[in-house]
């Protein structure tokens, strides 16, 4: 939905159907819709039972000429959705689609019903009284497809279903009216945290309206497979490979795995395990659908000494206890979580030699000023390791270049770690930092709040530090931890007659560049800060001219790649600084000089502060460039603003009727998938 700029009302999109009224476009993508005329693989026909599917209402004898509220209800609850085609409720009543559709219009008539018309896709219909109808807790359950919609959930049903599923999707805009949608994974299963399938399957009926036997199927052979190879440490000290059967030693590791993988076979199940193969071993592996367990005894190195000043969040102390049990993990959740706090709990948990990998020097001297503010770390013992300085210490970080190289690898292998922290861990699949995921520790532990990778590596990424720990987004913004960010997505017309001419006659990358350097987004960047006068903002962009050229236009300081490292850490400094405030960017001065301990309002950035850089007061973000990238970077940027307290805002700039409004409304889906609302505005011309 799109509004002109000067009567938008941003209420006026927030009416929201539940889930399931969504569920054709959300299904779309992936052609598993129920909502169309013709039955998918996992929609049986009339003429096919199926354990997974209900009984359907009793047909009449005769066809209806009239359709009574409560039979409509029983082809819904038939048919396991809020809402049906007239082919559905059809076949569900046992009557024509045309008799079906007329009884269905004269309810519309009478007000008892309302239709919804999806483009060229199917005319649904669904109770007007929806609102009263959806006041309960509802579960559909699509478990061929091993899918679960839930409309307005308990924090129970969510907390049981957060153990064994994946959040994919939300709908709404208010709390407690949301609806979700759920999918079980393979590795959801095999990460589980249960002790045996009975269990995990009692979670699962808990929730679930009745049994489903497809379903609890599936579940109980993944468990299986979660628990058929083990790697131990023999009393001798060599690492080895066991099979829960020896067909599966011979019929999957030997079908799988390199012949320098393993070293000799040892038994009919077990086999010695070439050391420096470790990680090849459990990815070939976890790729063939057999998740290894990992029960090596690997030293922790020397103890560090180390306790949590800071008080955890309740599910801070979730997410460590589970990482403990599993003693690998990933924590996910939104920026403004408390992922660092979290990790430091549990490097003082683990009480080991700690290697903390980061993406830039920036984060390395962050994560030092962190350790040092929540925990009674003794200074002395943290060491720094990248460019600029070469310390190893019981507490070590490092940026992923320098550790992946050969010249300092060897340095690292030998090293007994406790404990391996990745940071930004979607990081760790880019071939030239993937050398550091071989690095071996007796815990691996990974942040992010985004792992997605357009290369769709999300598994990769938990196959080589562990699976997910973290709470799903729009719980955080419901308790209040998180502050959600109200999203705008701006399409800016072109102003500039040259500038429009340029780009039609334009094509490929630099077409895309034309239209993210548009030049009439600079007055709408001027317009929403002026808008905002008492909020630091942050100005993103992608391409280096137009970073200069904005920050020159708006008297600000621009923070790239380029810039030096003691100039970068100062901005940042002054920006977080809350003191006297410059008057600088907002009124078109010339940027201040680096002499001065003024603060700053406003810095234009490149994609130096896309990841993991501490801003704790940012409230504004700008995209101004950069449509063209993932998912993840969108949802990183959006984040620079999320925070426990104070608002959030974030406005995307679009070139109207160029390929940003696709690029814009991609990386903004992803968010909105997380719950956080999205908007869309037509700047005037």
């Amino acid at each position: 939905m799109t509004a002109d700029d000067d009567r938008f009302d941003p209420t006026a999109d927030a009416t929201h159907f539940p889930v399931a009224i969504e569920w054709k476009a959300m299904t779309d993508d992936t052609g598993d819709s129920d909502a169309g005329d013709t039955p998918s693989d996992d929609t049986p026909s009339d003429d096919t039972p199926s354990d997974d599917t209900p009984a359907a209402a009793a047909p009449p004898d005769d066809a209806p000429e009239s359709l009574s509220l409560d039979r409509f209800h029983e082809a819904l609850e038939a048919e396991e959705r809020p809402l049906a085609t007239a082919s559905e409720v059809a076949r569900r009543l046992g009557t024509t689609q045309s008799v079906a559709r007329d009884a269905l219009a004269a309810l519309v008539d009478r007000g008892d019903v309302d239709r919804l018309d999806v483009e060229s896709d199917p005319v649904v219909f669904y109770p007007t009284d929806w609102g009263r109808l959806a006041t309960r807790e509802r579960v559909v359950t699509f478990p061929k497809r091993r899918e679960i919609v839930v409309d307005r959930p308990t924090q129970f049903t969510r907390a049981r279903l957060s153990q064994f599923a994946h959040l994919v999707d939300t709908t709404g805009t208010d709390p407690g009216t949301r609806g979700y949608l759920y999918r079980i994974r393979q590795e959801d299963v095999w990460a589980a945290p249960f002790d045996d399938a009975d269990a995990l399957i009692a979670s699962l009926r808990s929730v679930l309206p009745r049994r489903y036997d497809h379903l609890e199927g599936w579940i109980r052979d993944q468990w299986r497979r979660a628990h058929r190879f083990r790697l131990y440490t023999h009393q001798d000290g060599y690492v080895v490979l066991r099979a829960a059967s020896e067909s599966l030693m011979g019929n999957v590791a030997d079908q799988h795995l390199d012949t320098d993988h393993l070293r000799a076979p040892i038994s009919e199940t077990e086999a010695w395990v070439n050391e420096d193969a470790v990680a090849e071993v459990k990815r070939a592996l976890y790729d063939a659908g057999y998740p290894v367990q990992d029960d090596r005894d690997l030293d922790v190195g020397d103890p560090v000494d180390v306790d949590l000043t800071t008080d955890l969040r309740p599910y801070q102390e979730t997410w460590v206890e589970t990482f403990l049990e599993r003693r690998s993990g990933v924590y996910v959740g939104p920026p403004g979580s408390g992922k660092t706090v979290a990790a430091i709990a549990t490097i003082a948990a683990v009480g080991g030699e700690t290697l903390i990998l980061v993406p830039s020097r920036e984060l390395a001297e962050q994560w030092r000023e962190e350790l040092l503010a929540h925990s009674t770390v003794d200074p002395a013992d943290i060491g720094l390791y990248h460019g600029g300085r070469k310390e190893i210490r019981p507490i070590t970080i490092a940026t992923y270049q320098i550790a992946g190289m050969d010249r300092h690898r060897s340095l690292f292998d030998s090293r007994k770690w406790g404990l391996i922290c990745f940071d930004e861990a979607h990081h760790v699949t880019a071939p030239v930092y993937s050398r550091t995921a071989e690095l071996q520790s007796k815990h691996r532990l990974g942040l992010s709040a985004t792992p997605v990778r357009e290369t769709g590596s999300e598994e990769e990424i938990y196959t080589l530090i562990g699976q997910p720990i973290g709470a799903d987004w729009d719980e955080l913004f419901e308790a209040g931890f998180v502050q959600e960010p109200e999203v705008e997505i701006r399409y800016v017309p072109w102003r500039d007659e040259l500038a429009r001419n340029e780009y039609a006659s334009a094509d490929g990358r630099e077409r895309r560049r034309l239209a993210a350097e548009n030049p009439a987004k600079i007055e709408e960047i001027r317009y929403l800060l002026a808008a905002h006068r008492d909020k630091k903002a942050l100005v993103f962009i992608e391409f280096l001219d137009q970073g200069k050229a904005i920050a020159d236009a708006l008297g600000v300081p621009f923070v790239s790649g380029e810039t030096p490292h003691y100039e970068r850490a100062e901005l940042f400094r002054r920006f977080r600084d809350d003191g006297a405030r410059s008057s600088a960017g907002r009124d078109g001065d010339a940027p201040d000089g680096l002499g001065t301990s003024d603060a700053i309002d406003t810095l234009v950035v490149s994609r130096v502060g896309d990841e993991g850089i501490d801003l704790p007061n940012a409230e504004l973000a700008i995209v101004a460039s950069g449509l063209g990238g993932s998912r993840r970077q969108g949802a990183q940027r959006a984040g620079r603003t999320m925070r426990p307290t104070g608002s959030a805002l974030v406005y995307v700039l679009a070139t109207r009727g160029s390929s940003e409004e696709e690029f814009a409304q991609r990386q903004m889906r992803h968010l909105a998938r997380k719950g956080v609302r999205v908007r869309e505005t037509n700047v005037a011309e």
